[in-house]
């Protein structure tokens, strides 16, 4: 469905020649952020609907790490569904993210350099992180599979997790000389130890509940 805005664009899904200066017009921005687009190659893609199959599980196991972080005072913080400016022709949402405190300040330092028409203490993503999830969606798993990881891998993502609640798999992927290493993977009610935040212990059985 193409939707009119003011703007000399129309917002079509399907069409070429995106870049993330365009979402600097407000027209087209406010569209945007009705939610479930991403700039994939300079197409604009509108991407599926969350299920709470999925949503769900993944809120769990965020959890789970979130309380062993601060057991160990390890500081940070998680954020979801956040627009990451890989390039001008690649912006795609992340489903989870966690940010050290040094990327937190890191990514504020960043926006504030921006010129930008708001005023937003952070903006969209432009550094990478210490971690992203991806939950996988069904119909779209060689997206999350083959094309995020590769631009993870070129990004420099430390530590990139497939998280498939349908399936109740979870595999941990460690960035090392460049290149993406299963670390630990699980399925069902596995209990298992990523090399991240020093192994800690996710119980995947209290994630599928």
């Amino acid at each position: 469905m193409t939707l009119p805005v003011p703007t000399l664009r129309r917002f079509t899904p399907g069409t070429t020649g995106w870049t993330e200066d365009d979402l600097d017009d407000p027209g087209i921005e406010r569209l945007w952020h009705r939610g479930g687009y991403e700039i994939i190659e300079g197409v604009l893609t509108k991407m599926p609907a969350a299920y709470l199959d999925g949503s769900l599980p993944l809120r769990r196991l965020v959890r789970q790490v979130e309380r062993q972080l601060e057991q160990r005072s390890i500081a940070g913080e998680f954020a979801f569904e956040v627009d990451l400016v890989i390039n001008q022709i690649r912006i795609p949402v992340v489903d989870a993210v966690f940010l050290t405190q040094a990327q937190m300040e890191q990514q504020g330092a960043i926006q504030g350099a921006r010129k930008s028409r708001r005023s937003l203490r952070y903006g969209r993503l432009r550094v990478a992180p210490e971690l992203i999830i991806e939950s996988i969606s069904p119909g779209h798993e060689l997206h999350d599979r083959q094309t995020k990881r590769e631009w993870y891998r070129e990004f420099g993502v430390s530590n990139y997790w497939l998280f498939d609640a349908y399936r109740r798999t979870l595999e941990c992927l460690h960035l090392k000389d460049g290149v993406y290493r299963t670390d630990v993977a699980g399925k069902d009610q596995d209990e298992i130890s990523p090399v991240m935040f020093g192994g800690i212990s996710l119980v995947l059985s209290k994630v599928w509940m």
